[in-house]
């Protein structure tokens, strides 16, 4: 997937997520994407850095960097909580909506993973398939959300502790 979107993908989900965090529809709901969608967008750019150095869907597009980013806010107080879901939804679209995919084991494992069903970055149809992937994840976000709030699962259950 290209940088158009990559920042169309991280900005939309910003909005599903302001909302399905914040469902009001105030200025509380408005604070909250714009809370969750610097970081968000952030993160879904920073895995391309790799095009200045290293291996591009290498160097920074596999899940030693994704777990970093993820633990970061656990072991550092800040605002960098929704980073790792930018980065990981870069991965996602780079994974479903491309043809090469991405190094996701790497340096242990070279080997890039795919989908069929991607395009390539200069094709007519990749906003459309940025929409569509960006609809799937905001529906999975917003039915963890949802599963949190009638207890049905917990945090623990969902890291596995």
């Amino acid at each position: 997937m290209n940088k158009k979107g990559h920042v169309l993908n991280a900005a939309l989900l910003s909005i599903g997520l302001g909302y399905v965090l914040e469902p009001a529809g105030d200025e509380t709901t408005f604070l909250t994407m714009l809370e969750v969608g610097v970081p968000v967008i952030l993160g879904a750019l920073f895995p391309d850095v790799d095009t200045a150095f290293g291996k591009h869907r290498k160097t920074l597009h596999n899940l030693p960097i994704l777990l970093g980013f993820f633990a970061y806010p656990l072991v550092f107080d800040g605002n960098l909580q929704y980073v790792w879901l930018g980065v990981l939804t870069h991965y996602v679209l780079d994974v479903l909506g491309s043809k090469r995919g991405i190094a996701l084991f790497y340096p242990l494992w070279k080997e890039e993973f795919g989908s069929p069903t991607g395009v390539t970055t200069s094709s007519n149809r990749a906003t459309l398939v940025t929409v569509i992937v960006t609809g799937v994840e905001i529906a999975a976000i917003a039915a963890v959300v949802a599963l949190l709030d009638a207890g049905t699962i917990s945090v623990p259950e969902i890291a596995g502790l």
